[in-house]
């Protein structure tokens, strides 16, 4: 089997779309970044680097990110000065089915590029189903 990606020249909602074409099919799918502790890394190891483990009873929400840049402030401003996230910040990267994500509406929190999704703690199972590929570290913060 053989798989090829390429950048598709094309920006929607603030973001690239990558194409991944696998056999005579075609996916579409979309790069995002997750901030995370040591902890929920911990997690993520757990499941070979295939989901986000469910969310904790006081976060009803989850909260991948647009792009590298806020992934990076978040993890470097806020999980290294947390204790509960082993005061280390990773940024995480990873590919989600275009079709599926363009349910959400995308989040702008503060300045324009601090985008995410909200994704309820009821939908990130299925959200994980969705996952393509694995879920990579791309940065870590100390």
């Amino acid at each position: 089997m053989c798989i090829e990606f390429f950048w598709k020249a094309k920006r929607r909602r603030g973001h690239f779309i990558l194409r991944l074409h696998e056999a005579e099919r075609s996916i579409r799918v979309v790069i995002l970044y997750r901030p995370v502790g040591e902890a929920e890394l911990s997690l993520i190891k757990e499941s070979g680097y295939r989901a986000f483990p469910p969310r904790l009873p006081e976060q009803p929400i989850f909260y991948p990110v647009l792009n590298e840049r806020y992934a990076s402030e978040i993890a470097s401003r806020w999980n290294v000065k947390d204790s509960k996230s082993g005061n280390v910040g990773y940024v995480l990267r990873f590919e989600v089915d275009d079709e599926y994500i363009s349910g959400f509406d995308v989040q702008t929190v503060g300045d324009t590029y601090h985008q995410e999704y909200w994704i309820s703690a009821e939908e990130l199972a299925e959200f994980n189903a969705h996952i393509i590929g694995v879920i990579e570290v791309i940065a870590e913060f100390r």
